[in-house]
């Protein structure tokens, strides 16, 4: 089967810190990741993150190295996509 989307995994959480900076977030998602759909919203102790992407394990991985991460979901569009859960 083709893909029918160019990013897969609708990826979302939180992250909970000090000095959280949603733009410096917003633009190193830009800057280092391949998606869309970008969502990087909060205050400086805060912040929700919503992405699509075919790699969330480098935005967890990210998001683990400003804070605390939780809340956290992966789900796959493309099965979603096929009447599939998951």
């Amino acid at each position: 089967m083709d893909t029918i989307l160019d990013y897969r995994y609708d990826t979302q959480l939180l992250i909970e810190g000090t000095g959280l900076d949603e733009d410096a977030v917003y633009d190193y998602f830009i800057a280092n990741f391949q998606g869309d759909s970008l969502l990087a919203v909060g205050d400086d102790t805060l912040l929700k993150i919503h992405y699509h992407t075919n790699e969330p394990w480098k935005v967890l991985e990210y998001c683990a190295s400003l804070g605390e991460i939780h809340d956290i979901v992966v789900e796959d569009m493309e099965r979603q996509a096929r009447g599939l859960k998951g």
